[in-house]
């Protein structure tokens, strides 16, 4: 008979011990697999790069667009001088370069011929002034003369009888004369204004014994002979020739003992002590330009000089072929630094926003160097960059206008963000520790 051999199932207490210990091996199995991932996740950040760059931020302030022009510097006044009659030059020094003020004489021309005839036009107006005088005394000078003592002594009568009446007018009032006096007095005064009217008709009729158009032929000659008399003495006054401002003198073309020719240029005056730089500006921007504004001066004469001016005149009509209006910006020009005729390049602001959005212009990079977009490089709070695009405004060499994109304050990279991929981790290069110096060997 075959034995059977019972096999007794072990206690609880030791199924329940494998139990806790397998569990514990999966949990340190877990942990072990999470600590490696959590190392090798460190390991990968650690490995990932850390750029060096430059940071900056986005401000709030105001911006203009600058307008760079090329510009012509012209003296404040010009002048070309020309004889008003043809003449040899009598008097005239070498000019050229020379400065003159006003009133100063440059030019003497010959005049004796002018002043012959100014003697004669002065003699022919007197002989006209004696025949208007002899046309208008009449034929009959003695009537005139006796005309003119019977008007005077008839008003002489006229006023003495006036008198009288006005005295004995008193005197009747106050009883002093009868009425019969004082009708006699009158009657005196009736007749000497009948006298005087007698006296002065008398002379009006003896003065018409003169031709109406004599007289008025004598005057016309005399106001002839005093017109042409005034023109020569106007001509002879041009035979010297003045400075009509302050300035210097620029190109002579005639020299004493030329014959100026009426209208032919003698020589030029320029006034440079204030200059006037012009330059040529487009419709569109001569409307956010006014006078008054601050423009930058670069005269290509003075290499590295800058000056600043003030706009005083834009331009409210366009040249038909360039169709650009004249900018002019007015400069001191005291020391004579500034040549007529030479070049100038002009930076003046237009259109200028008080609260604008501002970057440094290195921190944009434009799609096109033409366009208005493109991208900015914002770094965040973990130092990691991304690429935002925005718009762009007015803009300088030095800075831009962020018209979209930014809200100002934002950290951006202004120094190695081209070609900077989004989502790099960078460190701002002025912030770096700075490796110290190796150790001299002994």
């Amino acid at each position: 008979m075959t034995e059977v051999e019972i096999v007794e199932d072990p206690p609880i207490w030791k199924r329940r011990r494998v139990q806790i210990i397998a569990a514990a091996v999966v949990v340190l199995i877990i942990a072990g697999w999470c600590w490696h991932r959590r190392g090798a996740a460190a390991d990968e950040e650690s490995a990932q790069p850390v750029v060096s760059v430059k940071l900056a931020k986005a401000e709030v302030g105001p911006i203009a667009q600058p307008l760079d022009l090329v510009g012509t510097i012209s003296a404040r006044q010009e002048a070309t001088i020309s004889p008003k009659f043809s003449a040899q030059i009598a008097q005239m020094g070498l000019l050229k370069n020379r400065v003159v003020h006003r009133g100063d004489v440059l030019a003497v021309l010959e005049s004796r011929d002018l002043t012959a005839q100014q003697a004669e036009a002065a003699a022919a107006l007197r002989e006209a002034e004696i025949g208007v005088t002899n046309t208008g005394n009449g034929a009959i000078p003695l009537t005139n003369a006796q005309d003119v003592k019977a008007v005077r002594d008839a008003k002489g009568t006229l006023d003495n009888a006036q008198k009288t009446y006005e005295r004995r007018k008193t005197l009747f009032e106050q009883g002093g004369i009868s009425k019969k006096d004082l009708e006699a007095s009158q009657l005196d005064v009736t007749k000497a204004e009948d006298d005087l009217r007698l006296a002065e008709k008398s002379a009006a009729l003896h003065q018409g014994t003169t031709n109406p158009s004599d007289l008025a032929a004598a005057r016309s000659k005399a106001q002839q002979a005093a017109g042409h008399l005034a023109a020569l003495q106007a001509q002879a006054g041009y035979a010297t020739i003045r400075a009509p401002f302050d300035g210097v003198v620029g190109e002579q073309f005639l020299f004493q003992g030329d014959f100026a020719t009426a209208g032919t240029k003698m020589l030029t005056i320029a006034d440079t002590s204030t200059v006037i730089v012009k330059a040529p500006l487009s419709v569109d921007a001569s409307m956010h330009v006014h006078a008054g504004d601050v423009a930058t001066i670069q005269p290509d004469s003075l290499p590295g000089v800058t000056l600043q001016g003030t706009v005083s005149l834009v331009g409210s009509a366009a040249d038909p072929q360039s169709r650009a209006v004249e900018l002019w910006i007015t400069l001191p020009n005291g020391d004579g630094r500034l040549r007529p005729n030479s070049a100038a390049r002009v930076t003046v602001n237009s259109g200028g926003v008080a609260n604008a959005i501002v970057v440094p212009t290195a921190a944009v990079t434009l799609d096109a160097t033409n366009a208005n977009a493109g991208t900015v490089m914002v770094v965040d709070d973990k130092s990691v960059a991304h690429e935002v695009k925005v718009t762009t405004g007015a803009h300088s060499r030095e800075r831009t206008q962020i018209t979209s994109g930014l809200h100002g304050g934002e950290t951006i990279v202004i120094e190695g963000n081209y070609g900077l991929p989004g989502g790099t981790k960078v460190q701002n290069a002025d912030a770096a520790p700075k490796p110290a110096p190796a150790a001299e060997k002994d």
